[in-house]
């Protein structure tokens, strides 16, 4: 079996390592560090709770270590991740796995003040964790310079363009060196990333550990038929009578988690709603409180679905379904990380049955139904027909502001309004030509009944 010493990585990484717990690469890690170490470009698709932050970081801190310092404003490393919360825990990763290392490090997103930021880069620092929107403040604002990166890594690249980060990854991949080592890493390997690799990768490994939208065999998936009114009484039921401590809840709007944590609250159950209307101080707070066990359950949103790692996490509830069946396998890969044993619990109404059977018909497989006594619900849960699950709508792209008012482009819906004006016109006198070709002229016809009339009249002809 390997072992993290077989990799060929420097001893004060193997040290930090080991302090961690570790000493088996995952599969990921086995495939991917090598291929840093040894310079080649890399994407590879990995389930969350694989282990691929440290399949990138490990490497990335070797091949740093010893090097060059960065000039001031200057980065050596760039890593790049959707959200927040992923930033946040990819940038203590780095500090833990660097502690023996003289590599600085730090990391910089929205929602909290800029100043700070633009101090820890004015040194210059090796390791930069960014989300992409508040780089690119930063960039404008002279606050980081580009061109002494030598690694760039795209986290989670897969939910990046979800999120609509594609324009600004764009922007970035044009101000940074031609010559540097690339690394992609997405859940998938779907058409759109496929795409974006193209002006990113050469020459890549590809890396793929997991089957596509699997999930996790270690987590216990099992769903209650439910009532949509009766919902949080049967969470506050589950959560008191199996003692769950540390439950991950997913609702799908920022309403519906505040109010369900204040239900929760109001049953004696300490709880804390995460989503992106939250400050990030509160984000941030909650997140801790909950890893320390000082609030029991967090309920958030779809924005945590990748962004929180939380080490054996045992519960999530789907509190409501997702929209998009790929959400729930994202979700639920929250617990049940690195071979540990978690259990995934779904409150399901008749209403979302559609959405469930997409979610069976993506996941291969049906999920057990277990009602609940005293709550079996009023409308019941039909059996479900597993089958492929919609696919997202593409977003419509954007009206350029202004651009009517300028007199700039016109919009796709003012073009097919303008396109409607001018084919009337054109239809009008056609169907009237028709017309006035099947009867005989009014001046001539008028004419006519003159003469006859002329005839009758006496003197006439």
């Amino acid at each position: 079996m390997t072992s993290f010493s077989d990799l060929g990585l420097a001893d004060p990484i193997l040290k930090a390592v080991a302090e961690q717990g570790y000493s088996t690469p995952s599969p990921v890690q086995e495939q991917a560090i090598p291929a840093v170490l040894a310079g080649r470009d890399v994407m590879a698709a990995a389930q969350t709770g694989t282990g691929k932050t440290a399949g990138f970081t490990l490497p990335m801190l070797h091949r740093l270590h010893g090097g060059r310092r960065p000039s001031a404003n200057r980065i050596r490393a760039l890593i790049l991740t959707p959200t927040r919360e992923l930033a946040a825990q990819v940038g203590e990763n780095v500090r833990e796995y660097s502690k023996y290392l003289k590599i600085s490090s730090t990391v910089v997103f929205g929602g909290v003040g800029i100043n700070p930021q633009m101090l820890a880069l004015r040194k210059g620092v090796d390791v930069l964790v960014a989300c992409p929107g508040r780089l690119l403040d930063l960039y404008q604002q002279n606050a980081v310079r580009f061109d002494e990166v030598d690694f760039l890594v795209l986290d989670e690249a897969d939910r990046m363009l979800d999120m609509g980060f594609i324009h600004d990854i764009k922007k970035i991949l044009k101000l940074l060196p031609a010559k540097r080592q690339n690394l992609l890493f997405s859940a998938t390997f779907s058409p759109q990333i496929r795409e974006l690799a193209k002006g990113l990768v050469d020459n890549p490994l590809e890396i793929d550990v997991s089957p596509r939208n699997s999930t996790a065999h270690t987590v216990d998936q099992w769903l209650v038929p439910a009532d949509k009114k009766q919902k949080p009484k049967i969470l506050a039921h589950l959560l008191q009578s199996n003692q769950w401590q540390q439950v991950l809840v997913f609702t799908r709007t920022k309403h519906g988690a505040n109010r369900l944590s204040k239900y929760l609250d109001e049953q004696g159950i300490r709880s804390a709603a995460i989503h992106g209307n939250k400050s990030q101080g509160a984000r941030t707070r909650a997140l801790a409180e909950f890893k320390s066990g000082d609030i029991a359950v967090l309920v958030a949103t779809d924005i945590a679905a990748r962004g929180l790692d939380i080490e054996q996490l045992p519960h999530v509830v789907n509190f409501e379904l997702p929209n998009v069946a790929a959400d729930y396998v994202h979700r639920i890969g929250r617990t049940g990380r690195a071979g540990a044993s978690g259990e995934a619990v779904s409150l399901v109404c008749a209403d979302e049955l559609e959405d469930l059977e997409g979610i069976e018909g993506l996941i291969g497989k049906s999920i057990e139904r277990r009602p609940l006594a005293g709550f079996e619900p009023a409308t019941p849960l039909p059996l479900s027909r597993p089958k492929a699950p919609k696919k997202p709508k593409k977003p419509k792209k954007p009206r350029q502001p202004g651009a009517e008012r300028s007199g700039g482009a016109p919009s796709a819906e003012r073009k097919t309004a303008d396109n409607r004006q001018q084919r009337r016109p054109q239809n009008k006198p056609r169907s009237t030509a028709a017309a006035e070709a099947e009867k005989p002229a009014q001046p001539q016809g008028r004419l006519r009944r003159s003469q006859r009339r002329a005839q009758r009249a006496p003197g006439g002809e």
